[in-house]
């Protein structure tokens, strides 16, 4: 896995783009935060876009709104 902040293994290399990077937030235990807009591609082909500013994806997949985070991470376990 390559690391961004100086950390091993991390490789920058010049953006072809015009538009700045996204910031993506991993929440431990929690979702990834993407700056948005976003569009992403699922496994099965479906295409989901949010134009919001800020995004948050599950990394837990029991989100009912997958792949979008419905915080349902926060659910305790007996």
């Amino acid at each position: 896995m390559n690391r961004v902040n100086g950390e091993a293994g991390a490789v920058r290399t010049p953006s072809s783009r015009s538009s700045p990077p996204r910031r993506v937030t991993v929440v431990p235990g929690g979702p990834i935060l993407i700056e948005g807009p976003v569009e992403f591609q699922l496994d099965d082909g479906t295409t989901v876009a949010s134009d919001r500013f800020q995004v948050a994806v599950c990394a837990c997949r029991r989100s009912k709104n997958y792949p979008f985070c419905d915080a349902s991470h926060r659910r305790k376990r007996r």
